[in-house]
């Protein structure tokens, strides 16, 4: 064999160890999302059993764990270009388990059940919104605009209720806790299903160039976050869940004062106009004989007002 054709051969050898090698790469790239989302549905398994255990407080950090995984699950199935159906259709039977039945089994065993012996329902209810929720989603064909969500996501949502569990997972406050944890899960089923805009966050870009500026903010949110975490997941949760009915009540309001002030201005007050003069009358066809000078039967009366007089007749000799 001659130099040139094992050359040849070495190089095919090459090109196919390298496709195959592109094959295998391509296929961990397919199943990087899905890892993700198998550390979805973990995170919110164990959070249940920690319910179980009355471990509310670390129930509630898995759960927030769980949200920031589902965020990364998306964002590299974009930037590697392995969005499939399959993953799409994963990723939301893992959010049914992780961000419905997992904050609704943890709000009944924190307490609901204390409410009535049907307060399972509650807790149902809000499951059934999540399903409906992420299902609405799956069926959309539409294009929407990307940087707004048509209803709470499902990961906010959990987020808000679990929030009002870290925040007070101890027993002896629980008595006047249990109608708003209550009244939290079915607010947070109706904005679900509601068609509220909430902003998605897709297209901010954390690769760009910030300020300088913004490092002092930044400190500031992750000293809150450290010194008083109860407190600042409570108020990030709730301020998210309701700024889209917030942003919708002050269009509406805006939109109403911006109609009433644009309106017309009515005529200026004045005097009233004045009447329609009426045309005077006709003048009488004939005038009045005066009953002074008679008119003889032989001469002829005299024309209307204003006429010439008649010809005189002439003279016969």
């Amino acid at each position: 064999m001659s130099a040139a054709e094992q050359a040849r051969g070495g190089s095919r050898r090459r090109g196919e160890t390298r496709r195959r090698l592109q094959r295998r790469m391509r296929r961990g790239a397919y199943l990087l999302p899905s890892l993700f989302t198998i550390g979805n549905i973990l995170l919110g398994f164990y959070a249940v059993i920690c319910g179980l255990e009355n471990e509310f407080k670390k129930a509630a950090l898995l759960v927030f764990v769980a949200g920031i995984l589902d965020s990364l699950d998306g964002r590299i199935a974009r930037m590697t270009g392995t969005e499939s159906e399959f993953g799409k259709e994963f990723d939301s039977l893992a959010d049914v388990i992780t961000f419905g039945a997992t904050p609704a089994l943890l709000a009944y065993l924190w307490g609901v059940k204390d409410l009535a012996r049907d307060a399972w329902m509650v807790p149902l209810f809000y499951l059934v919104c999540t399903a409906t929720r992420l299902a609405r989603f799956n069926v959309q064909v539409k294009p929407l605009d990307s940087r707004y969500f048509v209803g709470l996501p499902a990961p906010a949502a959990a987020g808000a209720i679990c929030s009002l569990l870290f925040f007070v997972p101890e027993a002896e406050w629980r008595d006047w806790l249990e109608v708003l944890v209550a009244s939290a899960l079915l607010l947070a089923g109706v904005l679900m299903v509601s068609t509220f805009r909430y902003y998605s966050f897709k297209h901010l870009d954390l690769r760009r160039r910030w300020s300088y500026r913004a490092a002092a903010p930044l400190a500031a949110i992750v000293l809150v976050i450290v010194y008083v975490p109860q407190a600042t997941f409570l108020v990030i949760t709730i301020v998210y869940a309701l700024s889209a009915p917030a942003s919708f009540l002050l269009g509406r309001l805006r939109a109403r004062w911006g109609t009433e002030g644009q309106r017309p201005p009515g005529p200026p007050p004045g005097p009233p106009p004045p009447a329609p003069s009426l045309p005077p009358p006709p003048p009488p066809a004939f005038a009045a004989s005066s009953p002074s000078s008679p008119t003889s039967p032989m001469e002829p009366s005299a024309g209307p007002a204003g006429s010439p007089p008649p010809p005189p007749e002439p003279s016969v000799t």
